[in-house]
């Protein structure tokens, strides 16, 4: 039933879930908030370390032969083409005598087209003067060469129609003196072709007419086209301002910045994979949490902080000591990127137990968070792992220890015989978390409960596995019975606990293939 159940909600869990991977960037709001500011400071460090060039405008207005209303800004990108090619540059350059070369020159201004006949002209300089000169020079070069081709254009097409006009009066030439020399006394065949002829000079007459007015219209509209080619805007200096220059950039490398980290942060998560809500927890896991604390700070913290937390944390000592009291097995603590946070929670349930009678903490955490700690009044007992033997098993005893990546497994049971999980989220990943299951059911150490360290917030989920092989911290548990251990069945010590002579059904334990092998993260 188990099983069966897992595969359904394994194949009906979605490939991204968008809840887990918007809380896990929320979590990482240290990177992309560090990366947006750094985006911010490079943004104005930018603007105060490299301020922009001298820079200078000016506008020309640009008159076109073949101007129409609905033109889509074809001539004026020509012209802007145009104005980027080593002709305008050089003849520029010639104008200020300057030994530098229009490649290097093309580099330093550039042309935008505003409307359809203005183009500005940008160029910069190592100063003002220079950059106004510079522009000056280039828009009176731009101008020269655009009414240049303009009369050429002109010049072109009236040459053209005076030519078809010269050879119309060549040929009219030949139509009179053919008509001069036909007698007028001919017969009436004679007398038809003189007056096709006659119609054929007319017609010449009027197409040479027609030449001479359109050669002259050309050579009357050039003027036209160069009188409305001028530079309307002269050129002058732009002046920056540092302070809006640098809260411009600042703003563009913050937003840049933000997205880059929302980005990263998004991306790692999804690589490392590492559950955040209490729902994936508690399904890798296999137990369900029973308690959410926020991480203890190593450093004294502001009273205002400690009341937000004192409430909680006496609910999860409450409900731990009810638990180990309620037991006939040691209980044990296992933190998972949690150390110093479980070592407090250890301590406080170790208090507590203390009022009933002497309590034994056995550390087994790696580095000096209990047995070398120094001792303060009313603390209970705390030995290392390595005296675990010695502590008598009739006194009631706490283990600590540790599931992290490294941990010696087969160690975990001289701590307790079942154990609560203290898990950071967002520490472990979720094929660690399969782990940790695995090898805890391998040693027959029941978990009976997941304390949550450092939650997010606004999860919502519900971290109970009703149907899953261990479920939320309710009432006594016993630690499964050992293949080695006692040939006495469980059924029967329960049954005689419970004072009844029946036996109890125990629900199965989910088999360890159903958790993916991961030995080498392990080790």
């Amino acid at each position: 039933m188990t099983s069966s159940t897992t595969s359904e909600s394994a194949a009906a869990a979605p490939l991204l879930d968008l809840q887990a991977l918007v809380v896990a960037v929320r979590r990482r709001r240290r990177l992309w908030c560090a990366v947006a500011l750094l985006g911010l400071l490079a943004g104005a460090a930018v603007a105060v370390l490299l301020p922009p060039p001298p820079t200078a405008v000016t506008t020309v207005l640009v008159a076109h032969k073949d101007d129409q209303p609905n033109d889509t800004g074809t001539l004026i990108r020509t012209d802007v083409a145009l104005l980027g090619t080593t002709r305008i540059a050089s003849k520029a350059l010639r104008s200020l005598k300057s030994p530098e070369k229009p490649e290097d020159f093309m580099q330093d201004y550039r042309g935008t087209g505003l409307t359809n006949n203005l183009l500005q002209i940008s160029v910069t300089g190592d100063t003002d003067a220079q950059a106004v000169a510079r522009a000056k020079a280039l828009a009176d070069a731009f101008v020269a060469d655009h009414v240049g081709r303009m009369w050429e254009a002109a010049k072109a097409e009236a040459k053209a129609l005076l030519d078809q006009r010269d050879r119309m009066r060549e040929e009219l030439a030949q139509v009179n003196k053919t008509i001069g020399d036909r007698s007028p006394k001919s017969d009436p065949k004679a007398s038809a072709s003189i007056e096709s002829l006659f119609a054929r000079r007319a017609e010449l007459n009027s197409r040479i007419a027609e030449f001479d007015q359109r050669a002259a219209e050309a050579r009357t509209g050039t003027p036209q086209l160069v009188a409305g080619t001028q530079i309307v805007d002269a050129p002058r200096a732009v002046r920056h301002s540092l302070p809006r220059t640098a809260a411009t950039n600042a703003a563009i490398g913050f937003a840049l910045g933000l997205f880059l980290g929302l980005a990263l942060a998004a991306v790692g998560t999804v690589v490392a994979d590492r559950p955040v809500l209490r729902r994936e927890i508690a399904a890798n896991l296999g137990a369900s949490v029973i308690a959410e604390l926020r991480r203890t700070p190593r450093r004294s913290v502001g009273l205002w902080q400690r009341r937000r937390t004192r409430a909680a944390r006496e609910r999860l000592t409450t409900t731990l000591a009810r638990a180990v009291r309620g037991s006939t097995d040691p209980v044990s603590l296992l933190e998972l990127g949690c150390a110093h946070s479980t070592s407090v929670i250890a301590l406080d349930v170790a208090r507590a137990l203390a009022e009933e009678g002497p309590v034994v903490v056995i550390d087994g955490l790696p580095g000096p968070q209990l047995a070398k700690r120094r001792a303060k009044p009313g603390d209970p007992t705390v030995v290392s792992g390595e005296r675990a033997e010695a502590v008598p098993h009739q006194g009631r005893r706490l283990g600590v220890g540790s599931v992290s990546p490294g941990t010696a497994w087969t160690d975990l049971q001289y701590l307790g015989t079942q154990t609560v999980l203290v898990v950071r989220a967002g520490h472990g990943s979720a094929a660690w978390l399969h782990t940790v299951a695995r090898q805890l059911a391998d040693q027959h150490i029941p978990v009976i409960g997941v304390v949550l360290i450092d939650p997010d917030p606004r999860d919502r989920t519900d971290g109970t596995l009703w149907d899953g092989p261990h479920t939320a911290l309710r009432g006594q548990h016993e630690r499964q019975a050992r293949q080695n251990a006692t040939s006495q069945p469980r059924t029967e010590r329960l049954a005689r606990q419970n004072g009844t002579t029946q036996p109890r059904t125990e629900r199965p334990s989910m088999p360890a293939a159903l958790v993916p092998d991961n030995d080498q993260e392990g080790r």
